[in-house]
């Protein structure tokens, strides 16, 4: 399984590969496995500080998360972070699996951009006010969605920001799960509809990472 794991890193960015080579050693320590996400094997940890990009989001979502001024005009598009609360808010009264679709469907309505085009870097994870200042790309959708949720209520150890290969692509990816009602949920900004893992089939997870823990996945 480590084998398969480490071909897997020769189909990912070069920046992605040194961190998981540390993944996979830190995955071996863990003592607690399970069947799960996509059909694969995870192998869960609580040592977050393999993701210093994600503590640090979490943070300047902290201080971000802040409406811009009375916004009482579009002009010039600078009113972002009130319109996304007053979204937010009239979710509210709705079923959770709606809540979903239109969480999903609202951050899908930004443009994709790499990190290298928006901040001089091959990997940055924006804040959802960054995303939806600047566009971002594929875990800069997820972390909104997540935080999204997050806002209405929903449980964050029931979330994980899941970075993946898509064997179709040939790409690293990232997109949101979120365990409901015994099944767990992909919002994915390829994807408009939210469909279960388990009619995914052309998604490999590497790990994934939540406020509590990350996991690690490996082939059963």
């Amino acid at each position: 399984m480590v084998r398969w794991l480490f071909m897997q890193l020769f189909c990912l960015p070069r920046f992605l590969v040194s961190r998981l080579l540390c993944l996979v050693c830190a995955s071996l320590l863990s003592s607690a496995a399970s069947a799960g996400l996509f059909g694969y094997q995870a192998t869960q940890s609580n040592d977050l500080k393999m993701f210093p990009q994600w503590p640090s989001v979490l943070e300047r979502h902290i201080r971000d998360n802040v409406p811009e001024g009375q916004c009482l005009t579009r002009k010039l598009d600078s009113c972002h972070v009130q319109r996304w609360q007053v979204f937010l808010n009239s979710l509210r009264k709705l079923p959770a699996i709606e809540q979903m679709r239109r969480v999903n469907e609202f951050a899908n309505r930004q443009a994709y951009i790499l990190d290298i085009e928006n901040y001089g870097m091959e990997d940055f994870w924006a804040t959802p006010r960054q995303f939806l200042y600047n566009n971002g790309d594929c875990e800069d959708y997820a972390i909104t969605k997540l935080l999204s949720l997050k806002q209405l209520g929903y449980d964050t150890s029931q979330m994980r920001i899941v970075i993946l290969q898509d064997t179709n692509l040939r790409i690293a990816h990232a997109v949101l799960a979120v365990d409901y009602q015994g099944d767990t949920l992909i919002l994915d900004n390829q994807v408009p509809e939210v469909v279960s893992h388990r009619y995914v089939v052309h998604y490999v997870p590497i790990y994934s990472v939540n406020e509590q823990h990350w996991w690690m996945y490996l082939p059963n």
